[in-house]
């Protein structure tokens, strides 16, 4: 049996079906945030109301209200890659139809509706992705496979604005409109070529937890905890800004900044080249045991900036405000997540987020809604200085409340920082979210073995990896019926076993006590959960992959009786 060679952090783009996959999401993804530009810019051409602009993303957002919980388990119920080709060519039609419909001028009413049609797909379509991912990358690159999409996710909120306002800058809505129709069938055609199949599942057999009363249980999790009542509320209020942007922005960049849609690109790009940039640093910051003065300065940041919108005096000077406020608003979220993650069971959190999610999109409708009354109420200046002045203000009266739940994560954290130190030298974990290494350490056990006790059985099913708190261990392996042979002998921060579970795979090593050995237990699923649903660094498991390929090397030039060289042995220890 062959050696498998480490393959460093882009793992997951060694596969062929997932580089199609991720090039049809990226290029369909870049053409929807394109035509979004161009529909709120041909809504406000065709009305010149604040309010018609608001209704594009109130259409887009009440889809993802009404039909999100659904649109996985119609990714469910059929094969998932035909599923998504004839999704986009669906789309293909739709925006075919939404460039006719501009080319002649037609009614604003009726664009909307085009665009809230798409805006459906969409809901199906992104759990479609998400579902596949596993069933086309081995679960050992799954994790490295989720940090690409997210990474693919950031750079269509950049590129997509920005190709938006260039075709809107040499041509018009309906060119933009145009492209997006043949983004979306460029992306049916990538897929034709992906070969994998799922199988269709009837979800609703044996079914009775539906999605309404899941995400009732998400619900209820967030409100019967005050710290996560609290956590959600800062995130909401956040969206509900955004809602009040994807407004502001085309009445700023044609009243103030004088850009007309080229304006409306150019700052709605900003805001995602902010949150790129601090996507590098906010890991950092939820590492900190008080959360609270830092959502309050991300909201600050992402408020306040607001104001020099009155001052600016054109869209190339507004656009780092913008950054800026990405940045912000990045942090507020991410810190309510991970705050989210270290308060609630971990058995509820898919629900809990389900509900959070739902939330987010209530606000951002409801803030895309009320800008327009705002608008008309006391005028332009009056309304950006309530969303740059006054919703931060009211954000501090939240800050004991913020304070409370801090001393509260800090008593919780004290118990396991520990074990978060001794995870965090560790080399497999060194590049891990912090949060990563919390649910870890609070989710493992401590246990101790006497001298020469095997603490895993080349053989046994991989159940759980250990890291070593006090003592040492040696690794030894056989190959086929030969006798067992050292390998290795492994110290305190050292891990034991995650190739097993990594790959999925038998123990094809022991491990044996060397003297009295204390070692931190962390069951299997736990641990794969930590990797697939906090988003790790993919280096994580291009660690653990380096770390198997040395211990080949070592095993295949490890002298044997006889002079020569096992080149097939797979000492993975664990």
């Amino acid at each position: 049996m062959g050696v498998r060679q480490p393959r460093g952090l882009v793992a997951a783009l060694g596969h062929r079906d997932f580089r199609r996959l991720m090039v049809a999401f990226a290029v369909s993804g870049a053409g929807s945030w394109a035509y979004n530009v161009a529909l709120t810019v041909y809504v406000y051409d065709q009305t010149h109301s604040a309010a018609w602009a608001s209704a594009v993303t109130i259409g887009r957002m009440v889809p993802s209200l009404v039909f999100g919980s659904y649109g996985g388990v119609v990714a469910e119920r059929f094969e998932r890659v035909r599923l998504m080709l004839n999704l986009d060519v669906v789309s293909t039609v739709l925006m075919a139809l939404l460039t006719v419909l501009a080319a002649l001028h037609g009614p604003a009413a009726l664009a909307i509706a085009v665009g809230a049609l798409v805006g459906t797909i969409s809901m199906v379509y992104l759990p479609a992705v998400t579902a596949i991912t596993p069933q086309i990358v081995p679960e050992a690159d799954l994790a490295a496979a989720n940090s690409i999409r997210s990474t693919v996710d950031n750079l269509v909120v950049i590129a997509g604005p920005a190709i938006g306002a260039l075709l809107l800058a040499v041509g018009s809505p309906a060119a933009a409109f145009g492209a997006n129709a043949a983004s979306y069938a460029a992306s049916a055609l990538i897929l034709r070529f992906v070969s994998a199949r799922s199988a269709p599942v009837d979800v609703t057999e044996g079914g009775r937890v539906g999605p309404l009363r899941q995400m009732a249980v998400g619900m209820k999790t967030v409100l019967d905890s005050s710290a996560a009542t609290l956590l959600v509320a800062y995130s909401v209020i956040a969206s509900f800004v955004y809602g009040t942007d994807t407004v502001l922005f085309v009445i700023v960049s044609e009243h103030r900044l004088h850009a007309g849609a080229n304006g409306y690109g150019e700052l709605l790009a900003g805001l995602g080249v902010g949150g790129v940039l601090a996507a590098g640093i906010v890991n950092r910051i939820a590492s900190w045991a008080r959360l609270g003065p830092a959502i309050l300065v991300g909201i600050t940041l992402y408020c306040v900036p607001t104001l020099l919108l009155l001052v600016v005096p054109n869209a190339l000077s507004a656009v780092p405000v913008e950054v800026v406020r990405g940045a912000g608003t990045l942090v507020v979220d991410v810190l309510a997540m991970t705050a989210l993650q270290r308060s609630l069971p971990g058995e509820r959190l898919a629900r809990v987020f389900g509900a959070f999610f739902t939330l987010v999109l209530v606000a951002i409708s409801l803030g895309a809604l009320l800008t327009p009354v705002a608008l008309h109420a006391v005028g332009l200046a009056s309304t950006l200085w309530l969303a740059g002045a006054a919703i931060p203000a009211l954000c501090l009266l939240g800050w004991p409340a913020l304070s409370a739940m801090d001393r509260r994560n800090a008593a919780q954290l004290a118990v396991i920082a520990p074990r978060v130190a001794l995870l965090y030298r560790a080399a497999l974990f060194a590049d891990a979210p912090q949060s990563v290494l919390e649910r870890l350490a609070a989710s493992a056990e401590e246990v101790s073995y006497g001298p020469g006790v095997d603490v895993i059985v080349e053989g046994d099913a991989a159940d759980a990896l250990y890291v070593i708190v006090a003592g040492s261990v040696a690794v030894s392996a056989r190959r086929g019926g030969d006798a067992s042979r050292p390998l290795a002998t492994l110290g305190v921060g050292d891990v034991v076993g995650e190739i097993g579970i990594l790959e999925g795979i038998a123990r094809t090593a022991t491990v044996t006590s060397a003297a009295t050995v204390r070692l931190l237990r962390i069951d299997g699923p736990s641990f794969l959960d930590a990797l697939v649903n906090s988003a790790p660094s993919p280096t994580l498991l291009g660690r653990a992959e380096a770390r198997l390929g040395r211990e080949l090397s070592l095993a295949a030039t490890r002298p044997q009786p006889g002079g020569a060289p096992d080149a097939g042995l797979s000492p993975e220890p664990g």
